[in-house]
């Protein structure tokens, strides 16, 4: 349910302002609007060290954090502490640059062999040119007699020449600058970066222990910017400041009381349509269970949009079961889950998606024993019969798909139908009812072979009919047929393939049974004649079955869950728009 909200605007002396957001922040029932842009020298000195906290815990993150170490306290010079990090960083990276400098220096020039580049220069004042070149082998011939070559290595047709000459010469071939030392030193060079590499990041690894304490100051800083984000972004008129924000209506009587408390000017009304209103969803417990997941697909409904969370439950349930089809594959979602919550439940602050998990782990069990399919359905055929039979029966199956698109879609408008009540456009939500399982008989037709009923004719003439006259019903009948025509022609093929888009269930549900069941067939044809076929068996078998448990999750996703908030929520008009309430809270 979404939580009805009210519009509270508030008047105060300016002098007030940060007793005013103190008082608020104690309360903690008003989400704020700013009605200016927030800005200012402290708000960007907030978001500056903000920042900066969020690099150096990106810095000490790459080094583990040892757990015999007690959590450390808050600390008092954490911007020391921050500078430092920082720093080290910076030395590393400049480190790691310059070694990377030598590595290449020193690829390039072991082939050549060491030598002294000091004595080449010398030579150079000496009147003595000492040149590298790179020249193709057939040229050699064609240098000129009076310098010398000394061909040192070949790679790729070219060869790697040392070239004296008594006289300064230019050759028509890539030269080769000399390096600032030789190889020896290079390799003196690089095992001295190293060495102080390694000194560094044990430094930084030290740090790590920093790193709860850090977190802490960053929630503190972000609490801080809230409270100053709120106070830049007040309006202001003469000697007064005031703010609008949002509150719970069951909150309402807790800012009166303060208000009057205070002195403080406040008008509480209905937000308009037009107003930015947050959005807080509240539910029974068994269904706050989909909270986060929400929260990780980042999805919330509009204030003024409904809320399918029920429904939303109901289905993925049911689309979780039919996508898996496997009772083995359950048992063991159920299984990982359970150990997943034993190992690392104390870390997880979402306890409620260990219930989803195993809500929908039982789904799979349940649709895997009424369909009989244990890690595949073949190998079982003899011994385990499924208790419901007509899931085995692939057109009976596929016609259930339609039957259920039909059903989750008419949900939707009956949900409308409920809302638009005594309307009369309430009757054309009636009449796309109609269609739709008018388009559940033509789904059958066209894709199973089965005769279209005289009930499918009749109840697309009765929705065509409905929806002509009643979906912008007025006392000019013409435009008003001629919205309903406009509905008709832009929402029916629509309504076609949205059902006819559920067979999606049937298809990957069969093809993870398929796959299962080639797998099974795969390690018994190769057999289990001895100890190296039963291996490779079994492997096949671990390989195969582990394909389907890791992809069977991704279905869901993309398929159980697709259908919930793209299909349903059209039909329903949820177009997700929300934004989380988020109470000014000390």
């Amino acid at each position: 349910m979404i939580v009805p909200m009210k519009k509270v605007t508030l008047i105060v002396q300016e002098k007030d302002r940060e007793e005013t957001l103190e008082r608020l922040g104690e309360l903690g029932v008003l989400h704020i609007e700013h009605l200016q842009e927030p800005q200012g020298r402290e708000l960007n000195l907030i978001k500056e060290e903000i920042n900066q906290i969020e690099e150096a815990r990106r810095i000490l993150s790459h080094y583990p954090v040892s757990e015999k170490i007690s959590p450390t306290p808050y600390l008092e010079n954490w911007q020391g502490l921050l500078k430092q990090i920082l720093e080290l960083e910076k030395r590393l990276k400049d480190l790691k640059e310059y070694l990377n400098f030598f590595e290449k220096e020193i690829k390039e020039w072991e082939s050549w062999g060491d030598f002294d580049p000091e004595i080449v220069r010398e030579l150079f004042k000496k009147g003595i040119y000492v040149k590298f070149y790179q020249i193709p082998l057939r040229e050699l011939k064609n240098l000129p007699e009076e310098i010398i070559v000394k061909k040192i290595f070949l790679k790729s047709g070219l060869a790697n020449c040392l070239i004296i000459s008594p006289k300064e010469i230019k050759l028509p071939f890539p030269e080769i600058s000399p390096p600032g030392m030789g190889l020896k030193k290079m390799y003196e060079k690089r095992g001295e970066l190293r060495n102080v590499l390694v000194h560094l990041e044990k430094e930084l690894a030290e740090k790590s222990v920093f790193l709860p304490a850090l977190e802490k100051i960053k929630l503190s800083l972000e609490k801080e910017k809230e409270f100053v984000e709120a106070k830049m972004g007040m309006g202001e008129e003469g000697s007064l400041s005031y703010l609008k924000g949002y509150v719970p209506e069951e909150s309402t009587e807790k800012i009166l009381m303060v208000a009057h408390e205070q002195a403080w000017g406040i008008l509480v009304e209905a937000p308009s349509p037009e107003d930015s209103v947050p959005t807080l969803l509240r539910n029974f417990r068994a269904i706050e269970i989909l909270n986060p997941l929400f929260r990780f697909l980042g999805i919330l409904p509009g204030y003024q949009e409904l809320d399918i969370s029920f429904w939303f439950l109901i289905f993925l349930s049911l689309f979780f079961g039919m996508l898996i089809g496997d009772a083995g594959y359950g048992v063991i979602y159920l299984l990982l889950s359970f150990l997943i919550k034993k190992k690392w439940g104390n870390k997880i602050k979402e306890k409620s998606l260990f219930t989803l998990f195993y809500l929908l782990s039982f789904s799979a069990i349940i649709w895997g024993l009424l369909s009989g399919t244990i890690f595949g359905q073949a190998w079982l055929s003899r011994f385990i019969k499924p208790l419901l039979p007509a899931l085995r029966d692939n057109r009976r199956l596929q016609s259930f798909c339609f039957f259920l698109g039909a059903l989750h879609l008419s949900i939707a408008h009956l949900w409308k139908f409920i809302l638009k009540i005594p309307g009369l456009s309430a009757l054309s939500e009636g009449g796309w009812m109609a269609i739709l399982w008018g388009v559940y008989f033509l789904a059958r037709t066209l894709i199973l072979g089965e005769t279209f009923p005289y009930l499918g004719k009749s109840l697309f003439l009765l929705g065509v009919i409905l929806i002509l006259f009643f979906t912008k019903p007025q006392k000019n009948i013409i435009k008003g047929i001629a919205q309903g025509t406009g509905a008709i022609f832009l929402n029916l093929v629509g309504n076609f393939t949205d059902v006819v888009s559920y067979i999606r269930l049937f298809a990957v549900g069969l093809a993870s049974v398929t796959i299962a069941d080639a797998f099974n067939q795969l390690a018994l044809d190769f057999g289990y004649r001895g100890f190296f076929s039963g291996l490779f068996g079994s492997l096949i078998l671990f390989l195969g079955h582990t394909l389907n448990v890791l992809l069977g999750p991704l279905s869901v996703l993309v398929h159980g869950i697709r259908l919930n908030l793209l299909e349903f929520c059209n039909h329903l008009e949820v177009k997700w728009i929300g934004f989380a309430y988020k109470p000014l809270k000390k």
